[in-house]
């Protein structure tokens, strides 16, 4: 890599957490700062301005650092578009009347005539990644069929990258620590510049996330795994995203069966790892929880 290219990536990488910083302390400081409030695990108040923070300045940074304009408006679609609906169901969710467990809960509240805030999120979420992709894949003469298929994979990998980082974002600090296990290898080659802002943006985000200080909710997880889900298939064709695919189907599908914060807990290595830099010791009473209440 040529120094212009890596400082350039460097600028990049400084803007993201530049404007995360920023954007939080806007939040934060704002009359909307109180509405933002929730209760994490452990039950102590944090904000959910770490959430719009990281997806706005991930989004556009990612954007800015895109190889092509196509590629450029698939980061901002799957950034800004999943952030969207993640941040609508952090704040309508806690709602009685959007209450609802696991897809087949807001399935069975759809077919009472309610629609969910989590169900607005999985088909935003699903839409956001469609729509990234399609502008990602070409048919390069490969005929419609195949471009199709290309295409729905590419859509896959996006939305199901988001919804795993969203299941990961449980404890403090661990869905942006996947963020940088999963972002720094995609940081390399032609495509990598479409990393180098959401890495700096979770690196801005990190200390006020393991200070219990903010959270990032649905809306930052979910536009963090959708970024990286579309550096991902910015970079590759069908048999990558199928790949790829395939691994975030079986970890969504383990998710369903047993909890990966036991996993994490109970695996040496992973488990100082997911508790390093945390200000405060996690609660074992609480250790167990589910790891989503929802979809």
């Amino acid at each position: 890599m040529g120094v212009g290219r890596m400082l350039g990536r460097l600028a990049l990488a400084g803007a993201g957490a530049v404007a995360a910083q920023g954007i939080q302390r806007a939040l934060r400081a704002s009359s909307l700062s109180k509405d933002l409030e929730r209760k994490n695990f452990r039950g102590s108040t944090v904000n959910l301005a770490g959430g719009p923070a990281l997806a706005v300045s991930a989004a556009v940074t990612s954007a800015a650092g895109a190889p092509t304009g196509r590629a450029a408006t698939a980061a901002l679609v799957a950034g800004l578009g999943s952030g969207a609906v993640g941040f609508y169901d952090d704040v309508v969710g806690v709602r009685p009347e959007h209450k609802a467990k696991g897809f087949r809960g807001h399935l069975g509240a759809l077919k009472q005539g309610r629609v969910t805030s989590g169900l607005v999120k999985i088909a935003g979420v699903g839409a956001a990644g469609l729509a990234a992709s399609a502008l990602l894949t070409r048919s390069r003469g490969r005929g419609a069929v195949t471009t199709v298929i290309d295409t729905a994979l590419g859509a896959g990998v996006i939305a199901g990258a988001a919804n795993l980082f969203n299941l990961l974002d449980l404890r403090p600090g661990r869905a942006l620590k996947a963020g940088v296990i999963v972002g720094t290898p995609l940081a390399s080659g032609k495509a990598g510049t479409m990393v180098a802002g959401p890495l700096g943006a979770v690196t801005g985000s990190l200390q006020p996330d393991l200070a219990e200080e903010t959270m990032l909710g649905d809306c930052g997880a979910n536009a963090l795994g959708a970024l990286l889900g579309t550096a991902y298939a910015a970079r590759t064709g069908p048999v990558g995203r199928f790949a790829a695919l395939a691994v975030l189907a079986g970890l969504t599908a383990a998710s369903e069966k047993v909890s990966f914060t036991k996993v994490i807990e109970g695996t040496p290595g992973l488990r100082e790892l997911d508790a390093f830099g945390r200000m405060k010791a996690d609660d074992p009473d609480k250790a167990d929880a589910p790891d989503k209440a929802d979809a």
